[in-house]
């Protein structure tokens, strides 16, 4: 992944992305160099247009971590219900029993 982030980073900069320019990149950050990977990754953003790539990468939304009350403290998880009133794991339970 490293080597791919290595990448991103150059074509962010608008420098070349080449073997040299993406091995001083991992380098830099500590890791060792495999010259296959960066060979292979080279060879196949050859003809990789990274700009529409990015556009057409799914994007991922993280849910907001839950923030604490004002006394501090966590507010304890509930059960997700369904609109029947049943928990969301018995209401699962009751349909992996539809397909045995």
């Amino acid at each position: 992944m490293e080597y791919v982030y290595a990448a991103l980073l150059l074509h962010k900069e608008k420098k070349e992305i080449n073997e040299a320019n993406i091995s001083n990149i991992i380098k830099a950050s500590g890791a060792e160099v495999n010259e296959a990977q960066v060979k292979a990754l080279v060879a196949a953003l050859a003809d990789v247009n990274i700009d529409e790539a990015i556009k057409a990468a799914p994007v991922a939304v993280a849910a907001p971590a839950a923030a604490p009350t004002a006394g501090g403290a966590k507010e304890e998880k509930k059960e997700a219900e369904t609109p029947s009133g049943k928990s969301e794991e018995e209401a699962m339970q009751g349909l992996s029993a539809l397909f045995g």
